[in-house]
């Protein structure tokens, strides 16, 4: 029963064509009212530009060059997240801890981010680590909530019946905490791509999107400003269902055995 009403969920959730078809309409009508390409493109020519960019090498080199380094930052907290969240469900003084040091991550702005850790390092390397400050207090949260809402009945008929350790972490602590660390990707996803982006916006690494973005403000090419914004969201899309993709598949056989 609980498996049909997420399912019920998730499909009123999905992305419709045609929402997707009635926002370009509205931009399209916005273009031909403002009548003016430099203000606001059409998304024909968005699109146009989009096609013209992916046969070029450099396209990809830049597409590579930030999808690397934001996906290791988030696949670096994602990791580091539930195994701290872990740690501290096991050890009040562990959470303790770390308790200011996330709420400071989640408080303090992105900019202030950016900023600070052009200091110390590269902007090479900046969307990894800011993509990873993103990501790191979710996860960790969710984390932590999920193992402390386990049902403390099966945990103790678990004990009763002797169940080895590995099996309970598997079967009882995963089915659990999966939902939680779903719902963390979901939101992280997002939010480590626009850090990420905006990381690079500010640091202008040779060769990143962020760069992309940059040079196409500063010559006043909206061609190319929407058509670099456009593959952003695309390949956030396409990261946000594979990565979930994999976490919900991992979640049908835990509930299926």
């Amino acid at each position: 029963m609980t498996n049909s009403t997420t399912s019920d969920k998730e499909n009123k959730r999905k992305l419709k064509w045609w929402a997707i078809l009635f926002w370009l309409v509205i931009w399209q009508i916005a273009s031909v009212i403002i009548g003016q390409e430099i203000l606001l493109v059409s998304p024909l020519s968005a699109i146009k530009r989009v096609g013209t960019l992916v046969i070029e090498a450099e396209f990809w080199r830049s597409i590579g060059f930030s999808v690397g380094r934001i996906l290791l930052g988030f696949f670096t907290a994602f990791f580091l997240g539930i195994f701290l969240g872990i740690l501290s469900a096991n050890g009040k003084r562990i959470e303790e801890l770390l308790y200011p040091i996330m709420q400071a991550i989640k408080s303090v702005p992105v900019a202030s981010f950016i900023i600070l850790c052009l200091v110390w390092i590269s902007s090479k390397n900046l969307s990894v680590f800011i993509s990873f400050l993103m990501v790191l207090p979710i996860i960790y949260t969710n984390t932590l909530d999920g193992i402390r809402n386990v049902d403390r009945g099966i945990l103790e008929m678990a004990h009763v019946f002797k169940i080895p350790f590995f099996k309970k972490i598997f079967y009882i602590y995963g089915s659990y905490v999966i939902p939680y660390i779903k719902t963390a990707s979901s939101i992280s996803l997002g939010m480590c791509w626009k850090a990420g982006i905006a990381a690079e916006v500010i640091g202008i690494p040779d060769g990143s999107i962020g760069e992309k973005l940059y040079l196409s403000k500063l010559y006043l090419n909206m061609e190319d400003l929407f058509a670099w914004t456009l593959m952003i969201v695309i390949i956030s899309v396409l990261f946000e269902k594979l990565i979930l993709g994999f976490i919900k598949l991992l979640q049908y056989e835990m509930e299926r055995l």
